[in-house]
């Protein structure tokens, strides 16, 4: 679980919990109200189904779940299995690399070794792998898409309920003691849309955002490792070239660990 992103939520809604508790005067059912939430939640999703089909939408609920539990690959580790996997190619040649397929759990890189054992022309291989990472790029970009419009459009839902209590208040004008009240709940709708927007679906847009950069950069690392392999480069120099994707402290940290 990424627990960054859980208590960047938690921490976030505690703080308006916490704000409204110590206020005087301030009451938590008077920051309740189901119209408003229907208008900014109802609004933004039927929004959002008329921007993007039925299946992007769906999708996007599963790619949600990625800000919450994923699994980021170690760069550190991954160069360290190219490297371990260059020594032996050099030393016994790429097909007794078949025998090492069942120790890499990465799905990318078995792609790329198992191509290069199957005696795959150069060309060919980085041709494939690097289709693959355009295709993860694009289902990424789809399921982000969805996310940043429900953050784009939950504020607007809340300015157009923000109008239609002002429209409702405006009617009871013959009653003076309904006015301060209409003016609250008219008000509810835009912090509804505001809270959704900025402390749930912006920052997981976000959050997805980076995620695809970080999954793109393992790829990248992937592909270049491979290629070095292929073409027979040297173990020390495919390291070279790899750890130049990664932070200098990191960078002292592998070559302690190598």
């Amino acid at each position: 679980m990424d627990i960054a992103s859980v208590v960047g939520l938690l921490l976030g809604f505690a703080l308006m919990v916490i704000a409204i508790a110590i206020s005087p005067g301030a009451s938590f059912a008077a920051f309740i109200d189901y119209p408003s939430i229907m208008v900014v939640c109802g609004g933004a999703t039927a929004a959002v189904l008329v921007c993007f089909p039925l299946k992007d939408v769906l999708a996007a609920v599963r790619v949600v779940k990625n800000v919450f539990f994923n699994k980021q690959e170690d760069v550190c580790e991954l160069i360290e299995l190219i490297v371990s996997l260059a020594e032996t190619a050099r030393r016994d040649g790429l097909l007794a690399l078949e025998g090492r397929i069942e120790e890499i759990d990465n799905s990318f890189v078995i792609l790329g070794i198992q191509m290069a054992v199957d005696g795959t022309r150069p060309e060919v291989i980085e041709d494939i792998m690097r289709t693959e990472m355009d295709a993860v790029a694009a289902r990424h970009s789809d399921g982000k898409k969805v996310v940043d419009q429900v953050g784009r459009f939950a504020p607007a839902f809340g300015m157009i309920g923000t109008l239609m209590g002002l429209i409702i208040m405006l009617g009871q004008l013959d009653d003076p003691d309904a006015l301060g009240p209409g003016m609250a709940v008219a008000l509810i709708t835009t912090l509804y849309g505001a809270v959704i927007s900025n402390i749930v679906m912006l920052p997981c847009a976000e959050k997805l955002g980076y995620l695809n950069q970080r999954e793109l950069l393992v790829m990248e690392i992937a592909v270049r490792g491979i290629m070095g392999i292929q073409s027979g480069e040297n173990p020390r120099v495919i390291e070279q070239k790899l750890t130049t994707f990664i932070p200098p402290r990191l960078r002292t940290a592998a070559e302690e660990a190598a």
